[in-house]
């Protein structure tokens, strides 16, 4: 399974960027063998709008079963809830390795798109 955490940078102790469309990439965690890549996202940082409905179509083009972020709103939501991918919220001022580790212990709570 490929999750894709909004990330401030790449690097497992680089933090969890809240914002969703205009966060900076997306750190990409492949949980069959921990291989890691990073997805940039700065055509969208300072979009004037449809930053979240860009953003998603990139994590649906790259393949992600599952999207942990702050929040996603509801035309981006609609976006990826029609792709299948699920969303988790994380809470902010947190390393990508810890919400990594939230997620596969099962702490993340389900956004409802």
């Amino acid at each position: 399974m490929k999750v894709a955490f909004t990330a401030q940078g790449n690097g497992w102790y680089e933090k969890v960027d809240l914002r969703f469309g205009r966060g900076r990439g997306f750190f990409v965690v492949d949980t069959n063998n921990e291989e890691t890549r990073f997805i940039d996202n700065a055509s969208n940082v300072e979009a004037a709008h449809g930053a979240g409905t860009s953003a998603a179509q990139i994590i649906i083009n790259a393949g992600i079963d599952v999207l942990v972020t702050g929040h996603v709103g509801p035309k981006a939501g609609s976006v990826l809830k029609s792709a299948g991918i699920k969303v988790y919220s994380t809470e902010g001022n947190i390393t990508l390795k810890d919400a990594y580790r939230l997620f596969k212990e099962g702490k993340l709570k389900e956004q409802e798109l």
